[in-house]
């Protein structure tokens, strides 16, 4: 998922501050080291992510983060692939991060997903924080040639997350002429679990397309959410479909995001939110942009906005959302027969 690019004035200001920062810090990087005492989960496992903002780890932080921000939620906080990875003994860090000349570096970690990427559609066919960052994001087909070509194969002490066509979706335009790109995207996805299977994962998350329609940008368009839900709706039933036809659907761990989203917002109280989907966290009118990636406690709505809010900017969980979201894949883990 994405917002509009940043203006050049704010762009400035956040690469003089972060030449200071990262004079005086170092640009970090991260590990994938495990920790050996028993994890929450029950089994020890190494992580890996591909897909969007939705499980990004911090991609965009050198530069976000000078100004409190550095992933697409309610920062300082957690999206749900770091909260997944901490139950299983883990910590999950970025594969790549930007650096002072718009280019990615590689780095120690194992999230592959990056704010922006598509399934496959190349980042220069789009504008995504341009003034900041270019035109970098890999799409999630290249996210996997990049992690086969530094690590080769998977392994079965590996749990690989996949969540990816939410930007799909939201670049489509309006069925019924968008259909064939959502199509598309689908099928393409479904083809990329398949070839992580065959090398050598035995454990796969697959997570669907959230009800787009009912996020606070689809209930604030012309039309409600109605496309944006109907192409959710299309992704999820060729994503379903094509898994079947490569011989993996019943090799992964499908996980309905779509369905969480809709009952989850549709019980917001009793889930702990005080406001549902007609609000974000992050104040409009204090956050750089608008976007998520640029918040932090100083422009929350209210001091507690990370936990009371479901939708830190009008496309992205809050921190407690994604919590919430990865204690539900965890028992979705669980009742497959791995840990607890």
């Amino acid at each position: 998922m994405h917002r509009a690019a940043i203006k050049s004035p704010i762009r400035s200001a956040i690469l003089a501050a972060t030449i200071a920062l990262l004079t005086a810090c170092g640009s970090g990087g991260g590990s994938n080291n495990t920790s050996p005492s028993a994890p929450a989960g029950g089994v020890q496992l190494q992580v890996v992510a591909f897909g969007d903002s939705l499980s990004d780890a911090g991609t965009y932080a050198p530069i976000a983060s000078v100004i409190g921000g550095g992933r697409f939620t309610t920062n300082p906080g957690q999206v749900w692939a770091q909260d997944v990875a901490q139950h299983y003994g883990d910590t999950l860090t970025p594969a790549y991060t930007i650096d002072l000349g718009h280019q990615l570096r590689a780095q120690s970690g194992l999230d592959y997903a990056q704010g922006g990427s598509t399934v496959a559609t190349p980042a220069d066919q789009y504008q995504f924080l341009t003034d900041v960052i270019g035109d970098i994001q890999m799409p999630v087909t290249q996210q996997l040639s990049s992690y086969v070509g530094t690590h080769g194969s998977f392994n079965a002490n590996q749990l690989v997350l996949v969540w990816a066509g939410s930007n799909d979706v939201l670049r489509a335009g309006s069925p019924p002429a968008a259909n064939a790109t959502v199509e598309t995207a689908a099928t393409t996805l479904a083809q990329l679990v398949a070839q992580i299977v065959q090398r050598g994962a035995a454990h796969v998350v697959v997570v669907n397309v959230p009800n787009i329609g009912m996020s606070p940008q689809g209930i604030k368009s012309a039309d409600g959410g109605a496309n944006y839900t109907q192409l959710s709706q299309l992704f999820n039933a060729t994503l379903n479909a094509a898994l079947q036809t490569n011989g993996v659907q019943g090799k992964v761990i499908l996980v309905d995001a779509y369905t969480w989203t809709t009952q989850t917002i549709a019980n917001y109280q009793a889930n702990g939110f005080a406001v549902s989907n007609t609000g974000q966290a992050c104040d409009p009118s204090k956050t750089p942009r608008d976007t998520s990636l640029l918040c932090s406690p100083a422009t929350y709505t209210t001091s507690n906005a990370d936990q009371t809010y479901m939708f830190a900017d009008e496309l992205h969980p809050t921190t407690r959302m994604h919590a919430l979201f990865a204690q539900y894949v965890q028992t979705r883990i669980a009742a497959s027969g791995l840990g607890r």
